[in-house]
């Protein structure tokens, strides 16, 4: 509820008392760089004032700690958690995370528009404070088969929620700069508003063309060289530190006190077990204070620069008037918070409790078409073949081609050449395409690893070394309404449902995190060398992201953008 100016401004001034205070700390002021000693007073959402003495109807001592802003995540798809909103806000708002902007397109190109009503929903009753950009990509192109379209006209009458920001990031950059009419439409629809970019690698002239559409942020920059260039066009840069993007070590040099008013963070897609083991913002902040960066520009990107970039000039600074997003930490350098507020609320399990939480959608959205081993042929007569390169740590990938003989006109994987095969199924029930091609990168010697989370289409993607361990895994994804399956020696050795679109698990997410942990351990046993097999895999789906991916229509060529035949 909004308090009247005159609540306000009374408490502020100390003539009444504050509705909360905390006592005897430090305020870390990211404008100036100071340490300012005194009281915070908080006053409903909002904070009233600092440095000075007060008193408050409940007071938490905070002796010997630095008040910082709350976090701001610029970037994240929230169901890359493979959580409800609700388990994600119990996950990472406690980290200090208080602001979540995220792009529900994954929930999207699955069912829709009833999946940004959900988070829509959601937002409104969680404890950190969600924000939403509308999905600008449902589907990402036409070289896929998605389970919705979005377009225009769909999304203008959700562009004045509360809660919706502007538009999210514009992937279909080819699209962008041919002019395609549908892409347009939707730049034209938010033209003045905020537009989020993705465009990797883009350069240039091209670039340009790009940004003069009215995109103001990017987060697919993945060397300094890249980010200097889009910095230098106008483009707000976000630093990305996702489970398998990892852009942070390229990009934190670029990162100092001059540009950081223009540079942000963001996580894009992060999971339970990567936020256990390192964290999420407050991984990204100690990391880059280890490696030497300047303690005022990473909390200024973190949130400050962050709140600037995207219009949330309510919060970003622990100051009178400000929303009252505070974390308390010991040390700044550490970052790991002792006390986290968001919105003037203590975050604690009564915070999370007091929740009313809503019925998730999407289930029975896995609609495959029964396969079997001969489903995953691969019939050819040339050895010529394409092969997706991984490159681990990135979604970028190369375009190889390799040497690979047909035997009796069908070729096969190759274990001793790290030459995996990798199929798509089409699981929306509309087509029932079956793409199959090759990759390298798996380090898979047997068995199969299997997926309905297939960015952005969300198809089912499985990666084997046998057609047979292939089929078993796709029929146990139908079965348990999609997620990660992990097949071989003849059985399923590893699972975890994510029966909300496929995407996301029913369970919390300390369960969701043990899984992995036992997913990861199977897939290993398997011959599997990457960190994060299971998001890289998603990526490889992905026909926007350069150099060769493969959707249910085929092998892509991303840099010729159009299907190989």
């Amino acid at each position: 509820m909004t308090r009247p100016l005159s609540d306000l401004i009374a408490r502020g001034r100390g003539m009444v008392p504050a509705d909360l205070v905390l006592q005897g700390g430090v305020v870390f002021d990211l404008v100036t760089g100071d340490m300012i000693p005194g009281d915070v007073a908080i006053c409903g959402q909002t904070i009233v004032g600092i440095g000075a003495t007060y008193g408050g109807r409940q007071v938490i001592d905070v002796s010997g700690l630095t008040l910082v802003p709350g976090f701001i995540d610029t970037h994240l798809h929230i169901e890359s958690s493979l959580v409800t909103p609700f388990e994600f806000d119990r996950c990472v708002c406690p980290r200090g995370v208080t602001t979540a902007i995220c792009d529900p397109h994954e929930i999207a190109n699955v069912i829709g528009l009833p999946g940004i009503d959900y988070f829509l929903d959601a937002a409104a009753r969680t404890v950190m404070d969600i924000r939403v950009n509308l999905s600008s990509c449902v589907p990402s192109t036409e070289m896929e088969t998605a389970g919705a379209r979005i377009g225009a006209d769909e999304l203008a009458p959700l562009m004045d929620h509360p809660r919706v920001i502007g538009l999210a990031e514009m992937m279909n950059y080819p699209g962008v700069l041919a002019g395609d009419p549908e892409v347009l439409a939707k730049l034209e629809a938010f033209r003045g508003r905020h537009i989020d970019g993705h465009a990797p690698l883009l350069s240039g002239r091209d670039l340009n063309g790009y940004v003069a559409a009215g995109i103001r942020t990017e987060h697919e920059a993945t060397s300094a060289e890249e980010a200097r260039e889009k910095l230098q066009r106008g483009l707000r840069v976000l630093i990305r530190e996702g489970s398998v993007s990892k852009d942070m070590a390229a990009l934190r040099p670029l990162l100092t006190e001059r540009t950081a008013p223009f540079m942000c963070l963001c996580t894009d897609d992060r999971n339970p077990l990567d936020i256990a083991e390192y964290g999420h913002l407050d991984h990204m902040i100690r990391w880059m204070i280890g490696q030497g960066s300047d303690p005022l520009a990473v909390y200024r990107a973190a949130s400050l620069s962050a709140a600037e970039a995207f219009g949330l000039k309510d919060r970003g600074l622990v100051a009178p008037g400000r929303r009252a997003d505070i974390v308390a930490l010991g040390d700044v350098a550490e970052c790991r918070a002792d006390l986290v507020i968001a919105g003037g609320r203590v975050v604690d399990d009564a915070a999370f409790d007091a929740r009313d939480e809503i019925a998730p959608v999407g289930r029975g959205s896995v609609r495959a078409p029964a396969v079997m081993p001969e489903s995953f042929r691969a019939a050819a007569n040339a050895t010529e073949t394409h092969v997706i390169g991984i490159i681990e740590g990135k979604i970028l990938t190369e375009h190889l081609v390799e040497d690979l003989g047909p035997v009796d006109g069908e070729k096969h994987a190759d274990p001793s050449r790290d030459l995996a095969k990798i199929a798509v199924v089409e699981r929306h029930g509309i087509n029932g395409n079956i793409a199959v091609g090759f990759v390298r990168g798996f380090g898979l010697q047997e068995g199969a690893i299997a997926s309905t989370v297939c960015h952005d289409h969300h198809n089912i993607v499985v990666v084997g070394a046998s057609d047979a361990d292939m089929a078993r895994a796709v029929t146990r994804l139908a079965e348990i309404e999609g997620g990660f399956v992990v097949a071989g020696q003849g059985t399923i050795l590893a699972e975890l449902a994510l029966p909300v679109a496929g995407l996301m698990s029913l369970e919390p997410f300390e369960i969701v995190e043990a899984r992995l942990d036992h997913l990861r351990s199977a897939a290993r046993s398997l011959g599997v060398t990457l960190e994060e097999p299971f998001l890289q895999l998603a990526f490889l789906c992905l026909p926007v992201i350069p150099a060769l991916k493969i959707t249910d229509r085929g092998m892509v060529d991303v840099d010729r953008f159009e299907i190989l035949g």
